[in-house]
């Protein structure tokens, strides 16, 4: 076990307040800009489209700095330092700020909540200006090429010609995929983490496992519930069973085992400790999560596929971009099969490509908690690419690293 990794689950930083700590960046706070005319894969045309988005540090004179960060599903812009009004570190404030992996005093860090999301970016919880309601299960499929395409859009906005390195893990990892084939002269290198091409069908199944707790539940009202009385019992059940796929057997073991919550109420008497935790990340996650967000984003992440069933090198011959692909040993939400499946592939495709699984024992969540070994291994990655822009990184492709 990494004795200096802190077991932090997923939505953690975001959930609660963690006692004692700080953020080197203090507060940081999202901006939202409106971008105009954007088509959806489905056809859908927004008039405008609000993208809530976050920058750290400074662009360089020659505007070759700039990192992308994607979020994964429960994510926002956010990426780091302390909320204005929560005071709540961001999702990756372990990894981005000064110093740290991702070095804001050396880069400059875009952060933007996706399409369909609910954290300030358009989604189903915005309103329709057509209707002046929300637009709740009247808003249109939204693929994850279709949040790349407002990525890229955004992009422009900010007067950014080529990214260096688009990073990202679980649905992030996606996004970044996606920006490789889809935006392949505007990128240098891509970092898909904890990820994979396509989903399988386990993944498809934690998925709609969710989905059916949310509409199922009595005050979903075919998405068109009020702010007042949403779906929470079904939302925070698909939160709970999302919370088991991104830990493993060793960490709830390590973190709970059979614990007993030293104090029950008359509603969980005899309480384990992990039933405690998972009812916590349940009801914290309904403050702050729309369930049709939900609905829409895992869909998207399941209807995901980087080949969209052509020959795979059909659609990995458009890529200019090198690859650092991350995987983690305990992962058994996006095991590492799948990831070395995608470099077997890249790798065909003469496409410039390290591999690095490493060896740890807090399974998903690996890229979310304190991991010297990961910020190290991202650290090393970018500073190069920093240094050599297109020029080959400094290893070559590793089934293991140590702990």
């Amino acid at each position: 076990m990494p004795a200096a990794s802190k077991s932090f689950a997923q939505g953690d930083l975001q959930d609660q307040k963690v006692a004692g700590y700080q953020s080197a960046l203090g507060v940081t706070r999202p901006q939202t800009v409106s971008l105009p005319g954007f088509r959806t894969q489905s056809g859908f045309t927004f008039e405008a489209v609000d993208v809530s988005y976050l920058t750290l540090g400074k662009l360089a004179a020659a505007r070759d700095n700039a990192i992308l960060v994607c979020h994964a599903l429960s994510g926002s812009a956010h990426v780091a330092g302390l909320h204005p009004d929560t005071q709540r570190p961001g999702w990756w404030d372990f990894h981005v700020g000064p110093g740290k992996a991702i070095d804001t005093d050396k880069f400059f860090v875009i952060c933007a909540n996706v399409l369909g999301g609910c954290s300030g970016t358009t989604g189903p919880a915005s309103i329709n200006p057509k209707t002046g309601k929300p637009y709740g299960m009247a808003f249109p499929s939204v693929t994850v090429r279709d949040m790349v395409a407002v990525q890229a859009k955004l992009v422009a906005h900010l007067g950014i010609a080529k990214i260096l390195a688009v990073i990202g893990g679980s649905m992030g990892g996606m996004q970044a995929l996606a920006w490789a084939t889809d935006f392949p002269e505007r990128l240098q290198h891509c970092v898909p983490i904890a990820t994979c091409p396509s989903h399988g069908a386990m993944q498809i199944a934690f998925n709609e496992i969710g989905r059916h707790a949310i509409l199922s539940d009595p005050n979903w009202h075919g998405g068109n519930y009020s702010e007042a009385h949403p779906p929470a019992h079904g939302l925070s059940v698909a939160r709970m069973v999302g919370h088991v796929t991104y830990l493993s057997e060793f960490s709830m073991t390590h973190k709970f085992g059979r614990q007993r919550q030293a104090e029950a109420t008359a509603a969980h008497k005899d309480q384990f400790s992990i039933e405690s935790y998972l009812h916590h990340q349940g009801e914290s996650f309904v403050k702050r999560f729309d369930p049709n967000s939900y609905l829409y984003l895992t869909r998207a992440l399941d209807r995901f596929d980087l080949f969209e069933s052509q020959p795979p090198d059909a659609m990995l011959k458009r890529i200019r971009a090198r690859f650092l692909v991350v995987s983690f040993s305990s992962d058994w939400l996006y095991p590492p099969v799948q990831s070395r499946e995608l470099v077997r592939l890249l790798k065909r495709a003469n496409i410039p490509v390290t591999y690095v699984n490493l060896d740890t024992d807090y399974g998903h969540d690996s890229f979310l908690i304190e991991n010297p070994p990961f910020a190290n291994l991202i650290r090393d990655y970018l500073e190069h690419g920093r240094q050599h822009g297109l020029h080959h990184p400094p290893a070559g492709r590793l089934e293991t690293a140590a702990k």
